[in-house]
């Protein structure tokens, strides 16, 4: 249709009349504290409709009782995220029906549950349940994800309710592990323990989980909400790409305590967390995050869910507005200025070997492949871990887990036993730096594999260099989403379906290189039609890493190099 012509300026209303408004933008961005109360999209809907924490009920007094068939789409799509449920991917489904199918025919009857695991702290009793109800709910299933959790598969509705009892028996909760709410905290996997460390962050995690968890007034927010604290000098917890962040940092005047970050996210639109140039001592900690977290539940844009990250918004306001608004309407008082963290004083990030605690035993941490366990495995580490320390074991956000307090006497034979399960406390390269996301086996973005070929690509790498000792990140993800953090990899991997060398369209990757967390945190460079089919990976995997060795400089990092190389030394 054709678009009404201008009257001409005479013949136009007077400067007084209300001006007519864009029709796309006239209810503003959503945002509570504008006063935008009204649902803006389904999902906003179906959340004013009824808190996502009440949909608990339902699934123990109907469907658990009633099945699959029983479930309201609102719930099963929706609501059930609060409680860490997510319906996984009908198999036989390849990836090019990923974007073109309705959801209704994505879904198994089967799903995908996640138990959060706050700090990444458990004891071999929790760890022990974990694996056995893996073993008998969820076909042995239990991988270690990137956020210091666990996630099950092929749960059934019927099963659920038991399985809580079993988690929530021994202090463990699905509660808001999904869902637009605050998602999982984690945590340096060694607070407390390590001897290097800054602070230790702990106390303020344990009071944030208090306030919040299960928690009504933050259980609507736009969009999921990322949080970590870490009191290492490692910068364990992949604080630039959280929503809030506090990294332990030493004020010259005040002592120890912690550096406030915002605005972090990956996904298809991906930002850097930025410093708020603020110093907040443990004991503030928990009023600061509130203080973050309603900010993001008040002013937080609902109109589109691709705009409604915390990170659009810290875009937009910037790190002084953004500072300015929490202290004048959420803290009530000033926060104090404070220094930026010192670099990390190691290229490793996940505590993977053996290392000293403060109280002069050691703590052991080691490497599953992938993040792919099973219950059968976890319930051996946990055996493992009661023979040689304490009882005490973490996740960590790199897909990996450490056994703490062992007495140095125990070192060599722990080792030894986790060599026996094939978790090795001193990898490779390859097997320490290499990560994937669920992938197509059960994710219904996914468009590619990703687990199984992560770990053959390890064994493959290993076997073609074996002498290869860089530091060195390879991460897979199956769809653009990033949750295996494709943009801050050395090696970053995105699924997609691509051409071979016949004209066949086959699964591959977009490859991005030379991204980094830590040191000179920045996204990875994409060359310029470079797409890698999934069987040609290995060989140009070692390629790069080849011509990496061949060119760089004394001490050069890989994506040091990646900045300064060719197209075609990158090709």
């Amino acid at each position: 249709m054709a678009a009404t012509p201008q009257k001409p300026a005479a013949a136009q209303k007077p400067a007084t009349a209300t001006p007519r408004r864009k029709a796309s933008r006239h209810r503003g961005e959503g945002q509570w504290a504008a006063g935008h109360f009204t649902p803006l999209n389904g999902n906003e809907q179906f959340k004013k409709d009824d808190d996502g924490l009440n949909v608990r009920t339902r699934i123990e007094t109907i469907y658990s009782k009633r099945g699959f068939d029983s479930i309201d789409p609102n719930d099963l799509r929706g609501r059930m995220r609060w409680w860490g449920l997510y319906t996984q991917r009908k198999p036989g489904i390849d990836g090019g029906k990923t974007a073109v199918l309705e959801p209704e025919e994505l879904d198994d009857e089967y799903f995908m549950l996640r138990v959060r695991i706050d700090g990444g702290a458990l004891t071999t009793r929790q760890l022990r349940v974990v694996g056995e109800v893996s073993q008998e709910f969820a076909r042995g299933t239990a991988d270690i994800t990137d956020r210091q959790n666990v996630q099950y598969h092929w749960i059934r509705i019927e099963d659920v309710p038991e399985i809580w009892d079993r988690l929530e028996g021994v202090g463990l909760s699905t509660v808001t592990a999904c869902g637009d709410t605050p998602r999982v905290m984690i945590g340096s996997p060694v607070a407390g323990i390590a001897e290097d460390e800054i602070i230790d962050g702990t106390p303020a995690l344990e009071e944030m989980k208090r306030r919040v968890l299960g928690n009504p007034a933050y259980s609507n927010l736009p969009r999921k909400f990322k949080t970590a604290i870490s009191g290492s000098p490692v910068l364990d917890v992949v604080h630039e790409i959280n929503d809030v962040a506090f990294v332990g940092v030493e004020h010259p005047e005040h002592g120890p305590g912690f550096d406030l970050w915002v605005g972090g996210g990956l996904s298809t639109n991906p930002k850097l967390g930025v410093r708020l140039g603020a110093w907040v001592p443990l004991e503030d900690v928990p009023d600061v995050y509130e203080g973050v977290l309603s900010i993001f539940r008040d002013y937080g844009y609902r109109r589109l869910r691709t705009r409604a990250r915390l990170k659009f918004l810290v875009a937009d306001w910037g790190a002084e507005k953004f500072r300015q608004v929490l202290e004048d309407e959420y803290l009530n008082r000033k926060l104090t200025d404070g220094p930026a963290p010192a670099e990390p004083v190691s290229r490793w990030r996940d505590h993977i070997g053996v290392h000293r605690q403060k109280d002069g035993r050691f703590y052991v941490g080691f490497a599953p492949r992938v993040g792919r366990v099973d219950g059968t495995t976890l319930t051996k580490i946990a055996d493992v871990a009661e023979a040689h320390g304490s009882g005490r074991v973490r996740t960590t956000v790199e897909q990996k887990m450490i056994i703490l307090d062992v007495e140095e006497s125990q070192v060599e034979s722990l080792v030894e036993s986790l060599e026996a399960l094939d978790l090795s406390a001193r990898p490779s390269p390859f097997r320490r730096g290499t990560m994937a996301c669920t992938g197509i086996e059960f994710c219904k973005l996914a468009i590619v594999e990703t687990k199984a070929r992560g770990a053959s690509l390890i064994d493959e790498l290993e076997r073609r260099m074996p002498q290869f000792d860089e530091p060195i990140t390879i991460n897979l993800n199956g769809c653009p989403n990033a949750c295996a953090r494709i943009q801050v990899a050395d090696i970053g991997l995105k699924g997609q379906l691509v051409l071979n060398d016949e004209g066949e369209q086959v699964e591959g990757y977009q490859v991005h290189l030379g991204g980094a967390l830590g040191l000179e945190a920045g996204f990875g460079r994409k060359v310029r039609g470079l797409k890698v089919t999934a069987d040609e990976l290995p060989d140009y995997i070692e390629r790069v890493l080849k011509r990496f060795e061949a060119e760089r400089e004394d001490g050069e990092r890989f994506a040091s190099w990646v900045t300064r190389a060719s197209e075609e030394a990158l090709s």
